[in-house]
């Protein structure tokens, strides 16, 4: 037998208003086709449905069975259509990411929990390597995509500013400029100066903003690629 989704719909509408007029109004059709659409559904199971009358419309006992049952199984599959829908728009996959020490301790762990929050399908690959290697592994495809502290030029690659965070000076609470709210650059000439590695970042940055104050102190021996131990010298 050949049923329509349709007239399963409209007969349903048409048992839950019991009119045909306000089964129209509900799902956008004339009296005159929600009432053929019944009929056509009477004929093609050989059985009466409806008790029609002047004043509203009666179930029979058989129709009263099939809207039931009806109504349970539109609901399930509307249910189903839900849920593939939702389904395909699911994001999914694996994302490769790479990032140096500093950005992988404090910046990337909050980054992938909401990420994970938000779409939870997406596995999150986190690689922590000096800045150089990120770079490289960016051009060589071993990641989707690096976060990196300022690379400067880079023809070769597309680089997006997503973050801005000013330098802060640790120093020992004695000092003069500990108890300055800011402290210029010119401010620490003389200075002996303890500063993280090349496999940072952000330590080719402040070597550029001593040079232009033409910087004579000293520094330090700094060979630790993380800023976390710094305080500890």
């Amino acid at each position: 037998m050949n049923y329509s989704l349709k007239q399963l719909k409209v007969f349903v509408t048409v048992a839950q208003e019991k009119s045909f007029s306000r089964a129209g109004e509900r799902i956008g059709l004339s009296q005159s086709a929600v009432s053929h659409s019944v009929k056509e559904l009477e004929n093609h199971t050989g059985v009466r449905l409806l008790d029609r009358t002047t004043r509203e419309v009666v179930l029979t006992d058989a129709g009263q069975q099939l809207a039931l049952r009806l109504e349970r199984l539109l609901d399930e599959l509307n249910s189903t259509l839900r849920d593939t829908g939702r389904m395909g728009q699911q994001l999914s996959g694996k994302v490769r990411v790479a990032a140096s020490q500093t950005i992988s301790a404090h910046l990337i762990p909050q980054c992938i929990a909401e990420s994970h929050r938000r779409y939870p399908d997406i596995q999150f690959v986190l690689h922590d390597r000096p800045q150089q290697w990120v770079m490289e592994s960016i051009r060589q495809g071993d990641v989707d995509f690096g976060i990196v502290i300022d690379p400067g030029p880079v023809g070769d690659l597309q680089c997006e500013a997503i973050l801005s965070e000013p330098f802060f000076l640790l120093c020992h609470r004695d000092s003069a400029l500990a108890v300055e709210d800011y402290v210029p650059w010119q401010a620490l000439q003389g200075a002996k100066l303890v500063l993280q590695d090349y496999a940072s970042g952000s330590r080719p940055l402040i070597d550029a903003a001593l040079a232009r104050q033409w910087y004579s102190g000293e520094y330090c021996a700094g060979d630790w690629t993380s800023g976390d131990a710094v305080p500890r010298w």
